[in-house]
């Protein structure tokens, strides 16, 4: 199913390419590929960022689940001594509980959440490693005169003669009146 999906995908990106190369003949362009995952197994500044991301994460998760266990306690020994329990140690109790969860949802959002700490540790681990395979393609498509490099992804480096923004922003514009 996945080689299907990528089958089509340099299909449908190769046909791109030759359309957008209009008045050039395809057998002029040069056309190179990379298997992504493969940049990832075998690049070994990636592995090591993926091991430590690994015990970054770890470190997060023991913590959160020793705070969802001390919350789990708390309710647990509530439920088991509510009946004789006072009103007054029953609200002081179901505070404790309520500090509890709030405890553990803030340390949810502030680790995992959208712009935290897990979020900002994983783009300073990658994003460097990913500049430096955009320029390893980079370097690989100039000096050995490829036109165009694909990703299993996407493309990841086009000739800038092939970029045709221009011409569909005039007809845009040609549309527009």
């Amino acid at each position: 199913m996945k080689s299907k999906k990528i089958a089509i995908g340099l299909f449908v990106g190769m046909f791109l390419v030759f359309w957008m190369a209009g008045s050039l003949s395809a057998q002029g362009l040069k056309i190179g590929y990379i298997q992504d995952e493969r940049i990832y197994s075998e690049y070994p500044a990636w592995t090591k960022a993926q091991e430590d991301w690994e015990l970054e994460r770890k470190v997060w998760d023991d913590e959160a689940a020793e705070k969802q266990n001390a919350l789990q306690e708390l309710t647990t020994e509530y439920e088991k001594q509510k009946l004789i329990l006072s009103d007054e140690k029953k609200k002081e109790r179901e505070m404790q509980i309520s500090l509890k969860e709030q405890e553990l949802d803030e340390f949810t959002r502030r680790i995992y959440g959208p712009g935290g700490t897990a979020e900002k540790k994983q783009e300073q681990l990658i994003q460097p490693l990913l500049s430096n395979i955009h320029k390893a393609i980079e370097t690989l498509a100039v000096e050995n005169n490829y036109d165009v490099i694909f990703t299993l992804q996407g493309i990841g480096y086009i000739k800038d003669i092939y970029d045709v923004t221009d011409k569909v922003l005039e007809l845009l514009d040609e549309l527009e009146q």
